[in-house]
């Protein structure tokens, strides 16, 4: 699995970043109309294919199974509803969010791509209810999830990106870092030397 893991909510910004390295981006668009996320979701899957980057649908499954493209990523919400038979039917790969024990064990359970785990460290971009989770999770969420690989997210930055790597985390998903960043271009090629080092 790659371990620099681009998390991004437009298109737009998805072309930009795509060029300057990233192979594994993950397109993650939030409150528009269907026919809205269609649009940017077949522009996205086109624009990888160009790249050679593997594109992550997140959320929604059926518009990924529509347009062809054969990866998404679920959260523990999505799974009530995701019809995990036809995505294998299609073979469509997914990873899943984790956040607790149980919440693994239940990932564990449909053979995902992938699992994560976060918030790693505190997180600006979200509200969320759970606690920094730390590299001691990490450790032992990887002991537990064997042979699938484990993405880490949340405050991840390129200062705390050793020890997550040396925690057991496969790869790193980042958001944040990049879209807060003054030249977000440059910081994802940063990104990029340093998960290859």
């Amino acid at each position: 699995m790659e371990r620099f893991y681009l998390i991004t909510g437009h298109v737009g910004r998805l072309e930009l970043l795509v060029p300057q390295g990233a192979r594994l981006v993950q397109l993650r668009i939030k409150d528009q109309p269907d026919r809205e996320v269609r649009r940017q979701l077949a522009r996205a899957r086109d624009f990888c294919a160009v790249y050679g980057a593997q594109l992550v649908v997140n959320d929604y499954w059926q518009a990924a199974l529509d347009l062809n493209c054969d990866f998404v990523h679920l959260g523990q919400e999505d799974m009530e509803t995701a019809d995990f038979a036809a995505l294998r039917r299609k073979g469509v790969r997914f990873g899943l969010s984790t956040h607790d024990e149980p919440e693994l064990e239940r990932a564990l359970a449909q053979d995902p791509a992938y699992v994560a785990l976060g918030p790693v460290y505190p997180t600006l971009l979200k509200e969320m209810k759970w606690a920094p989770q730390g590299l001691e999770r990490i450790t032992r969420w990887k002991a537990h999830a064997g042979k699938v690989p484990l993405v880490a997210i949340g405050g991840l930055t390129i200062d705390r990106l050793p020890g997550v790597f040396a925690a057991g985390a496969d790869s790193a998903a980042v958001v944040t870092d990049i879209q807060t960043a003054a030249d977000p271009e440059a910081r994802t090629r940063d990104w990029v030397a340093a998960c290859q080092s």
